[in-house]
């Protein structure tokens, strides 16, 4: 028998939060993520997000009140203004592999949504497309990267099972330094030049000027992505958050930005792979000693990720992109970086994946978001 539980107070949130820790214990490839982060991210006096979103968080237990699985029940009203679709979502999904814990939870979350009168649900979004998402299908064989999911391989099978069904797929792409064609970092380099005499500029984020940094590049992520399949727009709020987040663990170098006669039309953000170091923090603690793994933990991680790259649709077939993977592999490597991923990117963004492809990029990993009409 299963028995599911709204999550109040401090014990349940505890417990939500700690059993991915006990169901992936003998999982190598699962990165912990920090209790702390995941906290943040669950509170909804801290996150952003809660301005413009409404969550509730269940837990499954058996009849030994053990905590067998989790989901979370989301509404975004910045979806709904901006797709002019009512639809929720739901997210934080864990269970063991069992039809009845799982039709247990996602009923659950189904009768929460129609209480607040959606008409779907997609899924698993952590809060949010802003956030990880997706469930992981292919590549179960390789550590996610920093920002990525992990999950048990029958998951999929679980959800299908329930009458879930594919809404849309999500691409990881893996590079390596010894894969990147020289004549396209030879080409990239002609083409930059002739941008460069048009007054298109590839610079560095200025760092020590978040102040003025910011609004440009969130106009350009809300502006390039904007028609892409489950974008949802960030407040200023959501983008400080992320910016101050990205600031601690970046460096100026890897986030670059773009503009044309001073008029910002493009921009990347590449950070280090800090997977590298979480994966051997099993139990998601810092203290008392963990901390010290993270001291100069740029200098121990040797992959990075392509977080994301956008580019206003009047500047998308200039080369800037190719220009932009380009110094970013030079900057990479310089601070010895040899392995990266460009993630995630939806599986119709042909553009953006023909790039990957022409730069020998590794198709490796497939994240899958789920749909559920109600």
């Amino acid at each position: 028998m299963v028995t599911v539980k709204k999550v109040e107070g401090k014990k349940a949130l505890n417990q939500f939060i700690d059993f991915p820790f006990r169901h992936y214990k003998n999982d190598e490839k699962y990165v912990p993520e920090l209790r702390i982060m995941t906290k943040e991210t669950l509170d909804k006096k801290k996150n952003p997000f809660f301005k413009h979103g409404e969550a509730d968080y269940f837990l499954a237990f058996n009849e030994h009140n053990e905590v067998v699985g989790r989901i979370a029940a989301v509404t975004n009203q910045a979806y709904v203004d901006h797709w002019k679709e009512n639809w929720g979502f739901f997210g934080f999904f864990e269970a063991i592999e069992s039809k009845e814990v799982t039709k247990a939870l996602l009923d659950t979350a189904v009768a929460w949504l129609k209480e607040k009168g959606v008409e779907g649900m997609y899924g698993p979004m952590n809060p949010s497309t802003n956030d990880p998402c997706g469930m992981l299908i292919e590549g179960f064989d390789t550590p996610p990267f920093v920002m990525m999911t992990h999950n048990k391989e029958y998951y999929d099978n679980l959800l299908l099972d329930y009458g879930l069904e594919k809404r849309m797929d999500l691409l990881a792409w893996y590079l390596r330094e010894t894969k990147i064609p020289e004549r396209m970092l030879t080409l990239s380099a002609k083409i930059e030049e002739r941008l460069k005499s048009q007054g298109i500029i590839i610079r560095e984020v200025d760092f020590k000027n978040m102040k003025d940094e910011i609004p440009k590049i969130r106009h350009i992520y809300n502006e390039a992505w904007k028609d892409n399949w489950g974008f949802i727009p960030m407040t200023e709020d959501e983008f400080m958050a992320l910016a101050k987040e990205l600031k601690m663990i970046t460096t100026p170098d890897l986030v670059l930005m773009v503009e044309d006669h001073g008029k910002p039309v493009a921009f990347s953000a590449t950070i280090p792979n800090i997977n590298e170091i979480f994966i051997k923090i099993r139990n998601g603690k810092l203290f008392p000693f963990n901390f010290l793994k993270l001291i100069n933990f740029k200098k121990k991680v040797k992959s990075v990720r392509v977080l994301t790259l956008g580019i206003l649709e009047n500047y998308r077939k200039t080369g800037i992109d190719a220009c932009m993977y380009a110094k970013t592999f030079h900057n990479g490597t310089k601070r010895g970086y040899h392995m990266g991923e460009a993630s995630w990117i939806l599986e119709n963004n042909t553009m953006m994946n023909r790039a990957l492809i022409n730069i020998n990029a590794e198709l490796y990993k497939k994240y899958r978001i789920y749909q559920y009409k109600f």
